[in-house]
């Protein structure tokens, strides 16, 4: 009988979900380690119990939850409000998981055209997006309050 090698183990898939209540723990944690202007639960709270147009989603291993992405649908358009991925996390592909998986939901509801802002500084981010073809289509001058960065509009037709 061929078994298992010593010390193997599977691990689970990713699983991507809507968020609930229960979430926003999590997502508030790595909304504060990826953010250096976080919303607060309130936001949260409001954005998937009263928003209409908001839908957010959860990936998690392993009952951990290793990212979020919240994304608003209105008509045929769709932006992506944020996309965080835990520190420990990074670099494993999950965000890449994640973000094919909002635009799918996106294609699957008639969405013609998704978009976003993103820190002018925020390389990686912009990396990602350019990989599902969303382009630079202009600058949101001092967007980010923080320290009145510019945003990156970027967008891309479904």
């Amino acid at each position: 009988m061929v078994g298992k090698p010593k010390g193997w183990f599977q691990m689970s898939q990713p699983i991507i979900r809507d968020m609930d209540r229960k979430d926003i723990d999590a997502v508030e944690m790595i909304e504060r380690e990826t953010f250096s202007t976080p919303w607060s639960r309130e936001i949260y709270l409001k954005e998937i119990e009263e928003n209409k147009f908001a839908y957010y989603f959860v990936i998690e291993e392993d009952q951990e939850i290793v990212g979020f992405c919240g994304v608003w649908f209105v008509f045929d358009d769709a932006q992506i409000t944020n996309l965080a991925i835990d520190k420990r996390h990074r670099n494993k592909g999950y965000g890449k998981m994640l973000f094919q998986y909002v635009l799918n939901r996106a294609i699957a509801r008639g969405i013609h055209q998704l978009s976003l802002e993103v820190r002018e500084s925020n390389e990686t981010a912009q990396s990602l997006y350019k990989k599902f073809g969303l382009q630079p289509a202009g600058i949101r001058k001092q967007y980010y309050t923080d320290n009145q960065e510019d945003a990156i509009v970027m967008w891309v037709k479904l």
